[in-house]
């Protein structure tokens, strides 16, 4: 059996001022690896254009109309990065014996692919990138991202901590992640559920170099409540702990009325009245404000519309 035919996809969302730094980097990573024998000369890279808004669209057209080993693929509107990594694993599903997602800002670290291969070749159907420190981090984004895997493994969800969405899949993963249909994508999620054999390939994680990142504080959070609402029910629960912990408190509140009114004690308050009416009233609303999120989740799930629509493709 001869080297496996290798994609490598790449989700770009105005990336216009590294892009091309991009794939400089992957080119010549590529005809080495080419020249070691480790993957197949048809090999490709996969750049998909999540609706980017600058030149991104033509940079990628541009070095697509150089290189026939680029693949570019366009979304008709920006669908969001887990979304366009499906477009582009789906585009190729068929045409590739295994599958390799990383970022257009190269963070993660190419080399780390050659590990990844020599697992895939030993037996691995998937090899997930993991990074082996974070003290590139600031103080605050590492305790958060620690904390958001913690609490995701608390709830139940099956993720491999510390890695993001650079790994890598054999042909049958990707068929049987394509069975997942759900609108709201948490790949870090739902690749773990598949099972098969799996590795872990350790790496550092490198600085970016140019552009902003895609991913603030109030993305990365919008990010980690989909994660947590997609795979876990226990906030729902949280619920109902709450409920029996306020009715336990209400029992000892109306306990101690009817103890102080039997001893004459009774007088009449505002602060009394209040307290216990904002806290229940606010927990109620918040109660409400969670299983709605739910709700909303069903009902985009159930309407069945597209992850993502391809405008245009090249070199395909």
């Amino acid at each position: 059996m001869g080297p496996a035919r290798l994609v490598l996809v790449i989700p770009c969302y105005n990336e216009e001022l590294i892009i091309f730094r991009t794939y400089i980097a992957l080119s010549d990573y590529y005809n080495t690896i080419k020249g070691q024998g480790l993957i197949a000369e048809d090999s490709r890279i996969c750049l998909v254009d999540d609706g980017s808004t600058d030149k991104t669209w033509t940079i990628i057209q541009d070095l697509c109309s150089k290189d026939g080993n680029i693949i570019g693929v366009r979304l008709s509107r920006n669908f969001g990065h887990q979304s366009a990594i499906m477009a582009g694993l789906e585009k190729h599903a068929n045409d590739f014996d295994c599958f390799v997602t990383l970022d257009a800002d190269l963070q993660d670290d190419i080399n780390a692919i050659t590990a990844m291969i020599d697992k895939h070749s030993k037996g691995a159907m998937i090899v997930y990138g993991v990074r082996d420190n974070r003290s590139s981090d600031t103080w605050f984004k590492r305790f958060t991202a620690e904390s958001f895997y913690v609490i995701m493994q608390k709830m139940g969800v099956p993720l491999v901590f510390n890695h993001a969405d650079f790994r890598l899949m054999d042909q049958r993963v990707l068929q049987e992640l394509g069975k997942f249909q759900e609108i709201n994508l948490f790949l870090r999620g739902i690749v773990p559920l598949i099972g098969y054999q799996n590795e872990k390939v350790f790496y550092s994680r490198l600085g970016r170099e140019a552009g902003e990142t895609k991913y603030p504080l109030k993305k990365m959070l919008l990010f980690a409540w989909n994660g947590i609402t997609s795979f876990s029910i226990f906030p729902m629960r949280l619920v109902l702990y709450f409920g029996v912990a306020n009715f336990v408190i209400a029992m000892m509140i109306v306990a101690y009325i009817l103890l102080s009114y039997i001893l004459g004690r009774t007088v009449p308050g505002w602060t009394s009245t209040m307290l216990p009416l904002m806290f229940f009233n606010g927990f109620n609303m918040m109660a409400i404000g969670l299983i709605g999120e739910y709700i909303g989740k069903i009902y985009e799930e159930v309407k069945g519309r597209p992850r993502y629509i391809i405008e245009k493709t090249v070199n395909a």
